[in-house]
C-alpha cells in the first residue's frame, strides 16, 4: 500500500476530476443552506456541459439502435459509481420499454456484490473487463459502452479493448476532456463531458455521476424511441409487472383512444396486456391478430401503422 506509483500519481494530478473546486474551498465551514446552494450552483453547469456533446450522444443512440435491430445488445461497463449507473439504466429498461433483461446489461467491476459494497480494487485490472466481456459472449452485433468519470479506469479499458477485438461497437463516456483520455483502442463514439472539479475533490458521484446518468438516459431512451417503443410522447411498450404499471397502461389506452376505464381494461385483456396492440386494435379498428401483423410489418411503430391503413 505504501508503494509509490509515480506514473499514476502524475496522471491523477492532471485529471480535471481530481482538481480542487475554487467555489467550494470553504464548504467545510458552511451551514447546511450554504452547502446545498454551492452544490446546486455546480449542478446547474452539468446540463450545459452535456449540451455540448449532443452530436456524439446522437451517434451513440444510432449505434445502439442498429444493434437492437440486429437482435444485439447494449452492455455498459464501469466501476464504482459509473458501473452502478450503468446497472441502474439497464435495470430500468424492461419495466419502461418492455425489453428483455438481456438486451441492455450492466457489467460492474467486482460483480453483483460491488453494487452494494465497494470493491474498488476490482477496477485496477483490465483483465477483469476482458473476462466480463468474454463471459457475456459479446459479438459484432453488440455495443459496449464504457463508463469512467476519469476516463482512465483499467477495467473499462479492458472491456472496450475486448469488445473491439470481437467486432462490437464501442462507446466511451467520461467526464474529462478527450485529450486527457488514453484508451488503448479507438472507440466508435467518444462522449467526453468535462464537468470540471467536483464540489468535494475527486467525489465523482456528484457532477460526473449526474452527467453520466443524463447520457445513459439519452442513449437508451433515444434508441428505444427509434425502435418504436414510444407513440407521440408516451411509452407504449411498458411491461405490466406491478399494479402501478397496470393502471398506467389503462390510463394510456384511455388517453390515446378516448375510451372509458372498463373499455380500456377490456382492450388490454384482449391484447394480452400489450398496450401497443390494444391501441392499434382501437385506433385502427381491427382485431388482435391483424393488429399484431400490422405492427410487425411496420417495425413496431404505431404511427406508421395508422398512416398506412388501407
Amino acid at each position: 500500500m505504501n508503494t509509490y506509483n509515480n506514473s499514476l500519481f502524475n496522471e491523477l494530478k492532471r485529471l480535471d476530476t481530481e482538481q480542487r473546486n475554487p467555489e467550494s474551498m470553504h464548504i467545510d465551514m458552511a451551514g447546511s443552506r450554504e452547502i446545498v446552494q454551492v452544490m446546486n450552483r455546480q449542478d446547474q453547469q452539468v446540463a450545459s456541459c452535456v449540451a455540448l456533446r449532443l452530436d456524439a450522444i446522437a451517434e451513440a443512440i444510432d449505434l445502439a439502435g442498429r444493434a437492437f435491430k440486429k437482435d444485439g445488445r447494449l452492455l455498459y461497463a464501469g466501476a464504482g459509481t459509473s458501473g452502478r449507473l450503468g446497472v441502474l439504466d439497464a435495470s430500468e429498461c424492461p419495466p419502461t420499454f418492455g425489453t428483455d433483461p438481456s438486451q441492455v446489461v450492466g457489467l460492474m467491476a467486482g460483480g453483483r456484490e460491488a453494487m452494494f459494497q465497494s470493491k474498488e480494487g476490482a477496477e485496477d485490472d483490465p483483465g477483469n473487463g476482458i473476462r466480463d466481456v468474454g463471459r457475456m459472449s459479446v459479438t459484432d452485433r453488440d455495443v459496449v459502452c464504457g463508463l469512467a468519470a476519469s476516463g482512465r479506469t483499467p477495467y473499462v479499458h479492458g472491456a472496450l479493448a475486448e469488445a473491439r477485438k470481437r467486432g462490437a461497437g464501442t462507446i466511451m463516456v467520461c467526464c474529462v476532456s478527450e485529450s486527457q483520455v488514453h484508451v488503448d483502442v479507438d472507440v466508435d463514439v467518444m462522449i467526453d463531458i468535462p464537468v470540471g472539479p467536483e464540489v468535494i475533490m475527486g467525489s465523482t458521484r456528484l457532477k460526473s455521476g449526474t452527467a453520466q446518468k443524463m447520457v445513459c438516459n439519452m442513449i437508451t431512451t433515444g434508441a428505444m424511441i427509434r425502435m418504436g417503443k414510444v407513440y407521440e410522447n408516451v411509452m407504449v411498450d411498458l411491461a405490466l409487472s406491478n399494479e402501478k404499471l397496470v393502471e398506467r397502461a389503462r390510463r394510456i389506452v384511455m388517453m390515446l383512444t378516448d375510451v372509458d376505464y372498463p373499455e380500456a381494461s377490456d382492450l388490454l385483456k384482449q391484447a394480452d396486456g400489450h398496450v401497443k396492440v390494444a391501441l392499434v386494435m382501437k385506433l385502427g379498428n381491427m382485431d388482435k391478430e391483424n393488429a399484431v401483423k400490422k405492427l410487425e410489418a411496420h417495425d413496431g411503430f404505431i404511427r406508421a401503422v395508422l398512416l398506412n391503413l388501407e
